[in-house]
């Protein structure tokens, strides 16, 4: 495989993603834009698990803080403004990550997956019993996101084709904005990291700030997927919190190929294409998705992407 096929397969799903609002109905088009926010949400975790080699089971913590920052900029009357909301939600989110960083990050391995757990689910418990923010049964956002700016209103989030191309320059941002960090001497470290910390800190990087720096980014990056998740479907519950988004969003990442900002975009498509049609097939779909993402781990270890890293190892080696 030569070195741009993997990017001209990749600019071509973009182009069809982008022309899939003009052929598919709403229901289509409100789908791709789900599985688009989770999108967003496993490339920002597979920045911790992929890159910096700290798995999460917590980081939809910082997903919910985005959504729930859209309800309490929102009123009853008019939208928020994007322009000021989507910042604020994401810097929320990131200030969050901050303050947790430093605490959790202080431990490692099976103790770090344990401790953000646990801070997830003390948001979600206390989500529940909030009734400022809507309680256990959560609380709806009456408009979405205003787009005006110095009185014009160049689209409206209102409309379902406009609202899902905004999430799509939001997806293609994230993954433009990890690659440069990635490529950077930033993304060299934090790999470094990864294959060995205490070498790593033997040479005299910080590596505690690295690792806390790359929390951040992901936090923030979960509350951009979070304020989106709520300005599409216009409710807010505790469920944001839980521990079951982040194990399904974990999934993704592990199904599509960790290390690989690619891959957590495939495994979100395949692992919401596969729920809807299985569920759509049978009432015991979960049988079925099991022994899917069995096969997918025994026969794909490296996950969906790793067909295309071989083919271009290959593809490399006999160049050579």
């Amino acid at each position: 495989m030569p070195r741009f096929a993997t990017p001209l397969f990749l600019a071509l799903c973009v182009a069809t993603l982008g022309c899939l609002p003009l052929v598919a109905g709403t229901f289509y088009v409100a789908l791709v834009g789900k599985i688009m926010i989770l999108a967003v949400l496993a490339m920002s975790l597979d920045l911790l698990v992929g890159f910096t080699g700290l798995t999460s089971l917590g980081h939809a913590a910082f997903f919910g803080i985005g959504a729930y920052s859209l309800y309490l900029l929102s009123s009853e009357s008019q939208g928020a403004s994007l322009w000021l909301s989507l910042p604020a939600a994401m810097l929320a989110a990131a200030f969050a990550a901050l303050l947790i960083g430093l605490l959790v990050l202080r431990s490692s391995g099976v103790y770090f997956i344990m401790v953000t757990l646990a801070f997830s689910q003390m948001f979600f418990y206390y989500a529940t019993g909030a009734r400022w923010l809507g309680g256990s049964d959560g609380s709806y956002i009456d408009h979405k996101p205003d787009a005006t700016i110095v009185g014009v209103q160049p689209f409206d989030l209102g409309r379902g084709s406009s609202f899902y191309y905004a999430v799509l320059i939001s997806m293609l941002a994230t993954y433009l904005f990890l690659l440069t960090v990635l490529r950077s001497p930033f993304g060299h470290a934090i790999r470094g990291i990864k294959a060995n910390e205490h070498r790593m800190r033997a040479l005299g990087f910080a590596t505690f700030q690295y690792k806390l720096a790359a929390f951040v980014i992901a936090g923030a990056l979960a509350g951009l997927a979070g304020y989106f998740d709520a300005a599409q479907f216009g409710v807010v519950n505790p469920d944001l919190f839980g521990w079951r988004l982040s194990g399904d969003v974990l999934m993704m990442v592990i199904l599509g190929g960790m290390g690989t900002l690619h891959g957590p975009v495939f495994g979100a498509f395949a692992l919401v294409l596969l729920e809807n049609f299985l569920g759509e097939a049978t009432t015991h779909w979960l049988l079925p998705m099991g022994l899917f993402i069995i096969l997918a781990v025994l026969l794909l270890p490296g996950g969906l992407a790793a067909p295309f890293a071989l083919a271009k190892v290959r593809w490399e080696r006999r160049r050579a």
